[in-house]
């Protein structure tokens, strides 16, 4: 218990240290690894192996774990080219095809209407903790990999800017449906997938962009240039399932906000009451960035064939 206690502590510690740099760089992001309320360490049940050797064969077991894991860093920002994380900002430069970003000033009566440019960037936390604990048996590894551009909307212009073709999908043209939120509390839809939003909170317009990019980044063949984050299982390794992404639902999913405000703990959108304004997390440049987490259960290998698990009742 106070090995569990210190560990939190210096966890906390880590992470207010961080959330004071002044830009989002790559120290805070790693260190943002250390929430132990976004991991959320279960031991969930046991492995069985067999094992053989010249004198006979004989069954193991191992405990088997699950566990979320930051998978990626997914930023949403107005100005192209100024993804919040400054060490990957060179990567969405503008292109010919992806210029400016922000409001549409295109006319008042759209004043609600705004755009935001995306990156999804391999978080290097997850990826360096993953590997480095997971020879222990008991963490599992990242599907991601570290600084992986996994998608940049600077590169899906037509999908990104035009929302071609998902505005005719009946998802985007029915009320109601894949909705950011509910009736009460909504945030924003989440067809068609592009950098345009229609809410006047930036906060709220941010989270439901990153909230589509998680979306179809865990996908494979999608209506979008992007590298599909869809890691295989393997004998005693069950990464999460593709195209599992649903809004609001906190087993299949997590955000943990890196910027403009660090948080230790994570939370799926809508997050808060809904009359809240998050008035302390609008970012002045428009620009936002989260840790994205999903869930993995994997245990140790114990013998040349897997037999098979059984869960414990949760």
């Amino acid at each position: 218990m106070i090995r569990a206690r210190a560990r939190h502590s210096l966890a906390v510690g880590i992470l207010s240290l961080c959330g004071t740099a002044s830009a989002l760089d790559s120290a805070t992001v790693v260190g943002s690894t250390l929430s132990t309320d976004c991991m959320e360490y279960k031991v969930v049940g046991i492995c069985f192996w067999l094992f053989c050797t010249n004198f006979g064969c004989s069954v193991r077991t191992s405990v088997k774990v699950k566990h979320f894991v930051p998978e990626l860093v997914v930023s949403s920002y107005a100005n192209t080219g100024q993804n919040p994380w400054t060490d990957v900002a060179s990567t969405s430069s503008p292109t010919g095809l992806s210029q400016g970003g922000g409001n549409d000033h295109a006319s008042s009566r759209y004043s609600s209407e705004r755009f935001k440019n995306a990156d999804a960037v391999g978080h290097p936390g997850g990826y360096v903790f993953t590997q480095f604990a997971s020879s222990s048996g008991y963490v599992c590894k990242t599907g991601a990999t570290a600084y992986m551009p996994y998608f940049l909307s600077t590169l899906d212009p037509l999908a990104w800017r035009h929302s071609i073709p998902e505005s005719f999908y009946p998802q985007a043209l029915i009320p109601g449906q894949r909705e950011v939120g509910s009736a009460m509390d909504n945030w924003g839809h989440l067809f068609p997938r592009s950098g345009w939003v229609n809410q006047t909170n930036d906060y709220k317009a941010a989270a439901v962009v990153a909230q589509r990019v998680g979306d179809f980044v865990t996908q494979r063949g999608q209506p979008h240039v992007y590298l599909p984050l869809t890691p295989n299982e393997s004998d005693g390794y069950w990464p999460p399932v593709a195209g599992d992404v649903e809004e609001g639902v906190a087993t299949t999913h997590k955000w943990q906000a890196l910027w403009p405000v660090l948080d230790n703990t994570c939370a799926v959108f809508p997050s808060g009451s809904a009359a809240e304004t998050f008035s302390d997390r609008q970012a002045q440049d428009g620009g936002y960035a989260w840790a994205f987490w999903r869930p993995y259960s994997c245990c140790e290998r114990e013998g040349q064939i897997f037999l098979g698990s059984v869960d414990f009742q949760q």
